[in-house]
């Protein structure tokens, strides 16, 4: 009968192509170095194919399949995590660690409240997040980084399953004085004739740059930043203008300069804010829990923020829970 594949082989491979090292490894596992070599050349034995390059002076490498089984092996640990925990906590509720993403201009305007709000709806489960473009967060996901990730529904790509939750449109971003800030609406021909500061995080300058072409205008750009802030600060000092889609409550700069905020007049195509998970994977209970707490609360607020301030679709600010009501998203619980 053929050996099969411990949780402890799993463990070792893991750990140690995260550290980079066999020593770091069992460091970290509480184990002897020969143990965590002879685990995973087991492991490596087992599977058939080399998974890591072992080199004195380098460390160690992921080899082709190294990449390819790591985010399965994850995969595994994380759900044998699942298996265990739910057991423990069998008519106690949710608990254990969720790490989800999200996108780095959403994460000032959502994760602060999800942050808080889900832990009234699971206090036992402890939420996690990192922050990056949609490009890094889908290969997070394909990594097992995270479970969930919280992003704009644009070049979304293969093997990464998106949820729409709510949509916004962008807005004009003026200075004070500007020649358009007169107007309670902005058509995009008029911004042509005027130097643009252009928001560069990924998708951002392909979307804005569509927005702007649809309505037959080349954007000047003047500056291009990854820096929403920098991008709100060159535009306060008179730079240029900017298009942006999530906006702050308060309208002014890190210096304390005014801006001035304006809808759009065309019609610009909405741009969709959802949760994005790894295909063909089955979510833990944690992230079921997560996902349906952003279903209700998160796209309920949305919903409510557009009946109250139509023009443009900025913060989501979610309304406060009372400590120990359970919402319908969670039966169980989170920390």
């Amino acid at each position: 009968m053929a050996e099969r594949m411990s949780l402890r082989q799993l463990d070792y491979f893991v750990t140690a192509a995260e550290v980079g090292t066999m020593t770091a490894a069992a460091q970290l596992l509480y184990v002897s170095q020969s143990a965590v070599s002879a685990g995973i050349g087991e492991l490596e034995h087992q599977l058939g194919v080399q998974l890591l390059v072992r080199a004195k002076a380098k460390g160690l490498t992921l080899t082709p399949a190294g990449r390819l089984f790591l985010p399965e092996a994850r995969a595994l640990l994380a759900r044998s995590e699942e298996l265990r925990l739910g057991m423990r906590e069998a008519g106690r509720g949710l608990a254990g660690r969720l790490t989800i993403g999200c996108f780095s201009t959403l994460a000032p305007f959502l994760l602060p409240c999800v942050l808080e709000e889900f832990r009234t709806v699971c206090p036992d489960v402890t939420l996690d997040f990192v922050e990056g473009s949609l490009d890094e967060l889908q290969d997070l996901l394909r990594e097992g980084t995270c479970e969930l990730a919280l992003l704009y529904g644009a070049d979304i790509q293969a093997g990464i399953d998106f949820d729409a939750l709510y949509s916004v449109v962008p807005h004009v971003l003026l200075p004070q004085g500007h020649a358009l800030a007169g107007a309670e609406a902005v058509r995009l021909t008029e911004l042509a004739e005027h130097d643009m500061i252009m928001l560069d995080v990924p998708p951002s300058l392909r979307y804005f740059t569509e927005v702007l072409a649809a309505a037959g205008v080349s954007p000047r750009i003047r500056y291009s930043t990854e820096s929403f802030e920098t991008v709100r600060s060159l535009v306060a000092r008179g730079a240029g203008y900017s298009l942006l889609i999530q906006r702050p409550a308060l309208a002014v700069s890190y210096e304390g300069l005014g801006l001035q905020v304006r809808r759009i007049a065309d019609d610009v195509a909405p741009l969709p804010v959802g949760l994005a998970r790894l295909s063909g994977t089955r979510p833990t209970r944690r992230a079921a829990a997560f996902a349906a707490f952003c279903r209700e609360r998160v796209a309920g607020a949305a919903a409510a923020t557009r009946r109250a301030s139509p023009a443009t679709g900025a913060t989501v600010p979610l309304p406060r829970q009372r400590r120990g009501h359970r919402a319908a998203a969670g039966t169980g619980t989170v920390s």
